[in-house]
């Protein structure tokens, strides 16, 4: 601005005649000093722009303000940590109960693990994984305001929810194959009686509840080695107590020989001792009873996965203004 009185000065100076040799010198050196023309600041801006930086006129254009979370987004971060933190939980005792039952029973037959695919601790394990690895995202991702944590908590856990979706569509378009993948399931089960004490008790307690004995009939024991009537032990031509009428002894003991020797006798004599009919159809008709059961605990558990789903959405749009800082 000094710069631009000087010159608008020297006309005037020029016409006085007497001032013009006193102004020359003055001229010379602002000319010589290294600032723009006139024609470059008539409009002032730039000496604004020397005067005041550009992040001294817009604070928030380079640096924006963080957006701190009011008392409901903090709520909802604790809601989620302990949330996860339950589930966490349960996946860890799933997994232990798991790997403790697979380990149990290899200490118990003194050999080494039972193949892992027909293992029934095996899902135990799996589910407990998946759970804990998911459930521990969850909680790091909500207590340390994780982005990428929160976005991997969520793709696994709509992931988890399709399958589920996929698996109900399959059973309902495939319910004719599912008495097939049963029967075979049991009959897993009834091979594999005295080898596995796991399937062991699930059988029993089938048996003992559906008041049932074998696939299709109580001969079907026939097929287990141990049970087979030309079995060199004493369980030949038996069949489980589990399948007895009563398999009480005095009402108080449980009488673990009550089936010896049922595969010797006639339908009738063995009518008066255990349960002549089969167990696939009692669990079919069992399962097709329980359904409303089944969808709702169904339902319950896509509502739980929806419920941690929209809050780490939450917690993720909260924390989208940070992240836009770097």
């Amino acid at each position: 601005m000094a710069l631009s009185r000087a010159r608008l000065s020297w006309p005037r100076g020029a016409a006085g005649g007497g001032e013009s040799t006193r102004l020359l010198p003055q001229e010379s050196r602002l000319v010589e000093l290294p600032y723009p023309s006139s024609d470059d600041d008539d409009d002032g801006s730039l000496a604004v722009d020397m005067d005041f930086p550009m992040a001294e006129q817009d604070p928030g254009a380079q640096h924006p303000v963080p957006h701190k979370p009011g008392t409901f987004s903090q709520c909802v971060r604790y809601l989620a940590f302990l949330w996860n933190l339950l589930f966490l939980l349960l996946g860890l005792l799933a997994l232990a109960v798991g790997v403790w039952g697979m380990l149990a029973k290899g200490l118990l037959r003194g050999e080494r693990l039972a193949p892992l695919g027909s293992d029934p601790m095996l899902l135990f394990v799996l589910v407990g994984l998946g759970a804990s690895a998911v459930s521990l995202a969850g909680c790091l991702g909500a207590l340390r305001a994780s982005p990428c944590l929160l976005r991997f908590f969520v793709g696994a856990v709509l992931a988890f929810a399709g399958l589920e979706v996929l698996g109900g569509l399959l059973l309902l378009a495939a319910q004719h194959r599912l008495r097939d993948a049963l029967r075979d399931a049991l009959l897993l089960c009834l091979l594999r009686y005295q080898e596995e004490p796991d399937l062991r008790f699930l059988v029993d307690e089938v048996q003992r509840s559906l008041r049932c004995c074998g696939l299709g009939s109580y001969r079907d024991w026939e097929t287990n080695p141990y049970f087979n009537c030309s079995a060199p032990g004493v369980q030949a031509c038996s069949v489980p107590a589990s399948c007895c009428l009563d398999p009480w002894q005095n009402d108080t003991v449980a009488n673990a020989q009550c089936a010896f020797g049922v595969l010797r006798l006639g339908d009738v004599e063995a009518g008066a001792i255990v349960h002549l009919g089969g167990c696939v159809a009692q669990l079919s008709a069992w399962l097709r009873g329980q359904a409303g059961g089944i969808a709702a605990a169904a339902a319950v558990l896509v509502l739980v996965e929806a419920v941690g789903v929209v809050m780490a959405l939450k917690m993720l749009r909260d924390i989208a203004p940070i992240g836009v800082q770097g």
